[in-house]
């Protein structure tokens, strides 16, 4: 099996691409300044020419706070060039991998989101993210897999952490009225490979076990850091962020834990892993 991974240099087309070594499978990997994905053009030749069985969209304009400002951008990243992959996928006849994001919800739902819940986005992120869905929905063959929280090598929350208690922050202070799913790339990568070999398509909801705060993932990676920090809780309006966030944004998964048999592992033990492997690619 081939596979077209858009994004490769981010935190998840790294992740794919040691999922996909793992398995022995044949690796292609295109990002900027190289690969543009709005460019319909490139999109349409790159996979032509690679013709592989699945493409995975990695790519992603993630600056959610920014969107807010540049909601065309983020738009034409984030659904426009979806629809390119989609119509290039349907060309050779590949599966469209398409992941997405809790942020399609308004976060206000007092149990887990299930894929058919209506999805009502309250941020330009998170509207570009589900016109991103509706493209690739299109394609003749496709799997949207809507994650949350992703850390992995890169920039992400645990490294924003980590790199505070390392300059000597005396304190910390995060938000504590927001809910997620902290998700490993590496499970996630290693959930969209099973996912595909299963012939799965439509939408599924793939993130670690267990929901948290951002203050209580915080003060587990203070502690599992040996550091002596205070983390203190403060409030969302208290944080002052130019986009909403859903105060609840937690994924069911029971769908896939169905077909696949079993849950991802607990986001706590995906965090260990994660620092217990900081700095190895």
């Amino acid at each position: 099996m081939k596979l077209l991974v858009t994004g490769s240099r981010g935190q998840l087309g790294r992740a794919m691409g040691r999922a996909a070594a793992a398995r022995g499978l044949v690796f292609v990997g295109v990002d900027l300044p190289e690969f543009d994905v709005t460019d319909a053009a490139a999109v349409a030749e790159t996979v032509a020419l690679a013709r592989p069985d699945v493409i995975v969209n990695c790519a992603a304009y993630t600056a959610v706070d920014a969107a807010e400002d540049d909601e065309a951008r983020a738009t034409e990243v984030n659904g426009t060039a979806v629809g390119h992959l989609a119509r290039s996928a349907d060309q050779v006849g590949a599966l469209l991998v398409q992941v997405s994001t809790d942020y399609v919800f308004d976060g206000t739902a007092r149990r887990r989101y299930r894929e058919d819940d209506p999805p009502r986005p309250t941020s330009a992120y998170g509207r570009s993210k589900l016109v991103g869905e509706a493209a690739a929905a299109a394609a003749r063959r496709h799997l949207i897999v809507r994650t949350a929280w992703l850390f992995g090598a890169g920039h992400n929350f645990v490294e924003s952490i980590v790199g505070q208690v390392a300059a000597g922050a005396a304190s910390l202070r995060v938000v504590a009225d927001q809910v997620g799913c902290p998700t490993y790339t590496e499970d996630l990568a290693a959930t969209i490979l099973a996912l595909v070999d299963r012939g799965s398509e439509g939408v599924f909801h793939a993130v670690n076990r267990g929901e948290v705060s951002w203050h209580g993932f915080a003060e587990e990676i203070v502690m599992r850091l040996g550091a002596e920090v205070p983390v203190t809780p403060i409030s969302t309006a208290e944080a002052a962020r130019r986009a909403p966030r859903p105060a609840y944004g937690v994924l069911d998964t029971a769908k896939l834990e169905a077909l696949l048999g079993a849950p991802l592992p607990p986001w706590q033990d995906a965090l260990g892993r994660y620092l217990s492997r900081r700095g190895r690619g």
